[in-house]
């Protein structure tokens, strides 16, 4: 063994050598790259290094240098490929470069002493993601991934293709120092100053994976504590290391007492109960040497029976630190092999092997690189690298299970999978840089010929204002008498000349020169892009209903509402200072003269608050003659029975005139009430004639005739289209609630009674008396909803006068379990909104953002959305590309919006419920601080999985078929994300249901695809329909999702086989090249 110092291997200043953090060694050996606080990454030559000694040796030494990081560079290493070279500084910036095959174009830099590059390394990739410095690095050994640690707590995980981040991982409590990989490819380490070793398991992405496909990847293993109880903290670095042979993790800066040691964990007991004493300081930097070693020489040796592993085969390791000495173990010797004091003047900061395990070179914080040259037979005898490999063997390493292509059908089935997802899906670049989504083009009369499409209204259907132009069957209108279709012209952009404003907007910089101020390219897409968010969304409408189905905010869950201004609706409104309104001639401003301007005998007059200040206040004049009559009368007769109810609703006031147009109130239709969301031919036409068919009920607001309190007059009720009476009929009572559609009107009156009519006015059926007064009456197609007072729901069939269930009561989802167990009666949970479906399912939604819904067969309600997913899962957000911007394809011709539908618009409700009443952030906080303890790695993946499960639930109750699918969809390809192998085959069998059985009962069922029929409604239905979708038809969208995942084709290929996915049509000339 000798030691190798040449005097120019050194990051040299004009006063002194600067302080050297890192090394490593290419995988051909060839170079070494050190780092240092001059801010460059210096490539030396190994072969100079080592015939340093020699006078002949003309070779280059420093073969590059770069200066790409604004400050100290802390780590740098190789990939495993030898391809990239990554670098890590306090500048909290990762450099990954790349050697450009061509010669250098310039010699030396001009005015330093830097000799002339001999290679050239270009910058390849800058990532950000740190908030601290970038403390270690590390690849892993098939180059697929990238981990960066730093001292802001985080580990983030970096594509080794496409150097997109992948996964940030914030499960450390302190600054993390450390970072290695198993060889084997199933684990890496992570050591960190919060006195823990954490073990992440991981399965090596693809070429292609994006941070969707690996949320479930990097998965915490094992969390290891015991070594480090007592650890001191004044380390810079805790470099660990793996060994070769993927036995033993070998772990800096433990302790075994009060000694400072090296703590050797064992693989698969995750224990630590070897350690290396010797050193006096703590121990910063470990190295295990790559190659294994035998004690004999390899001549010497029997041969070994195949498939057995050599029994004689050592590992060596190298430890550094604080106390400035190097020790260098074998795994045959309980002794170190070299104890090497006073290496350095100061601390030594990183080892490295070369790939042959000979050679050994060493940093410190002096400046200076030394190199440790063992001679043959010192450390053992090298085996061959396929003794490593066969020892990596038993630990998997080599093989991925299913993700080897197992036969053609497999292949096929990846193929198709991917021109699937390509075809129907838009591209994440697109996205980015805000090209619209392809539903915007559309085929006219079955050609190519893109012609834009009218714009949708918020719940999926045509504006009224674009239904004159628009035929029943939803084509174009003809022009003429020839039939030729005429193409709409394309509405212009309003933001087209304010964006040519901003690109051509020019700035003046601090040392006075123009420029052109640049514009961000999401800034002037017109789209919003699909990208997935994480924040919650705060959905916002407008006087006209919905204005779209993305929210128009994004705000901050740390903090409750910030919509309006500090102080409140007043400090909007008059603001939160209160001045004096400025006097007309007085020229002084000052708050005190104008005060004492306006006194009168040292006496301060009465101010008023107004919009403009505080003026003096006006006394009112006296009222005389008629006075206007309120919009309500008085308030409703309250029934007794409210007294000894459990449920208590507020009961409307008694209007003196009450209007409700056809179809919904004012001309708006109620959201979240259509489950299809589509725009057929005959909703169209009665949207249309909303604004001209209405019913009015006029109460009396004065005394009878007869002068007698108890004589009250009768409530006449008038139906009218454009201003014309079509027919008129007196109620007894006075009219509380009026609603109606085309099938028929229905009116609630404040005694508890519902009466209805044909539209044509005859009487449908006698005065329907409840217990207690209506204060919320909806209909829907046939069926009329009507909420009592004390909690009660009622839900007609007004065709042929029955109901689907007997009444239910609102008291399980107001938290009547929970506030019936105090003495007094409390306030609860209101009803924000109650709302029945074409099917006649109850939908109620409450002031706490949760909402409901009745199944009738299963009499229970139902939660479909909460708080809880809100803050969990992952799915929430409504402007995801998965829920924003798919449409559903139902086959009626007409794309449907699938956030138009109920489930989307209770969460929408929910999300704003939450951000007005500031109860995201109380429960957010709970779950980032359960997501940083053990056991709790899984949480979010778990809950994004079962939001996705419970709208899936939700969906078939409902009866929704296009939210049905779309969420299917998503479940199909989270599941494969996750690799949920179990879940993939439990959805399948379901799916696949008797599709190939033959059931007479079955085929006499069959039909159209609709969503009406109840049979359909369970996985385990005998019919070939699942809410209104044929089985086969889903399970093929399954399939073709499912397919690019290869550790799920042994599953899938046989469903796929059955339905003919991978069926090939022959073609001439087309052959498998094998």
């Amino acid at each position: 063994m000798h030691y190798i110092r040449p005097v120019w291997l050194t990051h040299s200043g004009e006063k002194k050598d600067f302080e050297v953090y890192s090394c490593h060694v290419s995988p051909d050996g060839s170079r070494l790259v050190t780092a240092a606080g001059d801010g460059y990454v210096r490539v030396w030559s190994t072969e100079a290094v080592f015939r340093a000694a020699e006078p002949s040796f003309d070779g280059p030494k420093q073969l590059a240098s770069m200066s790409y990081h604004s400050g100290t560079i802390h780590t740098v290493r190789f990939s495993g490929n030898g391809r990239y070279l990554a670098s890590g500084a306090d500048d909290k910036i990762v450099c990954v470069y790349t050697l450009d095959p061509h010669p250098p174009s310039h010699n030396a830099t001009f005015g330093t002493d830097e000799p002339p590059p001999v290679e050239t390394w270009k910058i390849h990739r800058r990532l950000i993601g740190h908030d601290n410095d970038v403390q270690d690095l590390g690849w892993s050994f098939d180059s697929s991934i990238l981990v960066s640690v730093g001292l802001d707590s985080k580990v983030v995980v970096w594509s080794g293709y496409t150097f997109e981040k992948l996964k940030t991982i914030s499960s450390h409590q302190s600054l993390v120092k450390g970072i290695t990989f198993d060889p084997a490819n199933k684990y890496f380490a992570t050591a960190s100053d919060d006195r823990t070793v954490k073990l992440w398991r991981f399965t090596p992405p693809g070429p292609n994976s994006t941070a969707y496909d690996q949320i479930s990847n990097f998965v915490l293993e094992k969390n290891i504590t015991t070594p480090f109880i007592s650890s001191p903290l004044t380390t810079y670095f805790r470099r660990c290391s793996w060994s070769p042979d993927g036995n033993h993790i070998a772990a800096a800066n433990a302790v075994n007492g009060p000694v400072s040691s090296v703590a050797i964990i064992n693989r698969g007991t995750w224990d630590g109960d070897i350690h290396l004493i010797g050193h006096e300081g703590p121990v910063e930097v470990c190295a295990f040497s790559p190659r294994l070693f035998s004690k004999l020489r390899p001549t010497d040796q029997p041969p070994e029976p195949r498939g057995q592993v050599n029994s004689d085969l050592v590992t060596v390791i190298a430890c550094a630190g604080q106390d400035k000495s190097l020790t260098v173990w074998i795994t045959s010797n309980p002794r170190p092999l070299v104890i090497t004091q006073d290496l350095a003047l100061k601390s030594l900061s990183d080892l490295a092997w070369t790939p042959d395990g000979t050679n050994l070179f060493v940093t410190s914080l002096d400046g200076s690189i030394l190199c440790v040259s063992f001679d043959a037979g010192e450390l053992g005898y090298e085996v061959s690298q396929e003794e490593t490999d066969k020892a990596l063997e038993k630990y998997g390493s080599g093989r991925r299970g299913a993700g080897i292509i197992e036969g053609t059908d497999g292949l096929l089935l990846e193929e198709k999978s991917r021109e699937d997802e390509l075809r129907g899906a838009e591209g994440r670049m697109g996205a980015l840089m805000g090209d619209a989504p392809s539903s915007q083009i559309a085929t006219l009369n079955g050609n190519d010929t893109p012609t834009p499409q009218p714009a949708m209204a918020p719940n999926g259907t045509m504006p009224s204002g674009d239904i004159r132009n628009v035929a029943p069957n939803g084509d174009a209108p003809a022009n003429g008498a020839n039939g030729q279709t005429s193409t709409p012209q394309v509405p212009e952009d309003p933001n087209k000349d304010k964006l040519e404003r901003l690109k051509s907007r020019v700035t003046i910089t601090k040392d006075g020169k123009k420029r052109i101020a640049p514009l961000l390219l999401s800034a002037s897409g017109g789209h919003e892009s699909s990208l997935p968010r994480a924040q919650l969304m705060s959905a916002s409408k407008n006087a006209q209903g919905l204005k779209g189905d993305a929210p128009q905010t994004i705000l901050d869950v740390s903090r409750p509402f910030d919509g309006l201004p500090k102080g409140g609706l007043a400090s909007l409104l008059l603001g939160n200072k209160r001045k004096l309104a400025k006097i007309d001639g007085a020229e002084d401003s000052q708050v005190e003269k104008r005060i004492a301007s306006m006194s009168r005998d040292g006496v301060v007059p009465i101010l008023a608050n107004s919009t403009e200040g505080l003026v003096p206040a006006r006394p009112g004049t006296d009222v005389a003659g008629q006075q206007p009559t309120p919009d309500f009368i008085r308030p409703a007769v309250v029934n007794p029975s409210l007294t000894v109810s459990q449920v208590r609703l507020a009961v409307p006031k008694l209007r003196r005139h009450i209007v409700q147009t056809y179809g919904g109130l004012s001309g708006v239709p109620v959201p979240g009430t259509d489950v299809e969301g589509s725009a057929d031919s005959h909703q169209s036409n009665a949207r249309q004639t909303q604004h001209d068919i209405m019913i009015e009920a006029r109460n009396p607001s004065q005394l009878p005739a007869t002068g007698k309190a108890s004589d009250q007059e009768p409530c006449r009720l008038t139906v009218s289209r454009k201003g014309q009476p079509l027919w008129q009929d007196f109620l007894p009572r006075s009219t509380l609630l009026l609603t109606g559609n085309k099938m028929f009107w229905a009116a609630a009156c404040e005694d508890g009674s519902v009466h209805a009519w044909t539209p044509a006015g005859r009487r449908l059926v006698n005065a329907m008396v409840l217990e207690s007064q209506p204060v919320i009456l909806e209909c829907k197609d046939k069926w009329l909803l009507c909420v009592t007072s004390v909690g009660m729901c009622y839900v007609w069939d007004m065709k042929t006068l029955n109901s689907p269930h007997p009444p239910v009561s609102l008291a399980p989802v107001l938290d009547v379990a929970v506030h019936s167990l105090q003495d007094h009666v409390t306030a609860g949970p209101a009803v924000t909104s109650a709302h029945i479906n074409s099917e006649g399912r109850i939908v109620v939604s409450l002031s706490n953002g949760d909402g409901f819904a009745y199944s009738p067969s299963m009499y229970v309600w139902q939660r479909l959305t909460e708080l809880w997913w809100a803050v969990g899962s992952q799915y929430w957000n409504t402007t995801d590309s998965s829920i924003g911007d798919l449409k559903s394809s139902s086959g009626r011709g007409n794309a449907t919006t699938v956030s138009a539908g109920i489930v989307p618009s209770l969460e929408r409700g929910t999300t704003t419920e939450t951000m007005v009443r500031g109860k995201a952030f109380l429960l957010q906080r709970l779950v980032k601080q359960l997501l940083s303890r053990e056991g709790y790695e899984g949480f979010e993946s778990s809950v994004s999985v079962a939001h996705l499960e419970n709208r899936m639930a939700a969906a078939m109750m409902l009866g929704s078929k296009d939210e049905f699918q779309v969420y299917l969809y998503m479940y199909a390809k989270r599941l494969g994300a996750e690799g949920h192998k179990a879940k993939v085959e439990e959805l399948l069998r379901g799916l696949l249901g008797g599709i190939n059985e033959e059931d007479e009962e079955a085929e006499t069922t069959k039909g159209a695809p609709t969503s009406t029929n109840a049979e359909d409604r369970s996985w385990d239905n005998t019919s070939d329909l699942l809410c209104g979708w044929s089985r086969k038809e889903l399970l093929k969208g399954v399939i073709l999702i499912l397919g690019k995942n290869r550790d799920l084709q042994r599953i899938t290929v046989p469903y796929a086989n059955v339905l003919g996915v991978t069926a090939e049509p022959e073609r001439e000339g087309d052959a498998m090249v094998t």
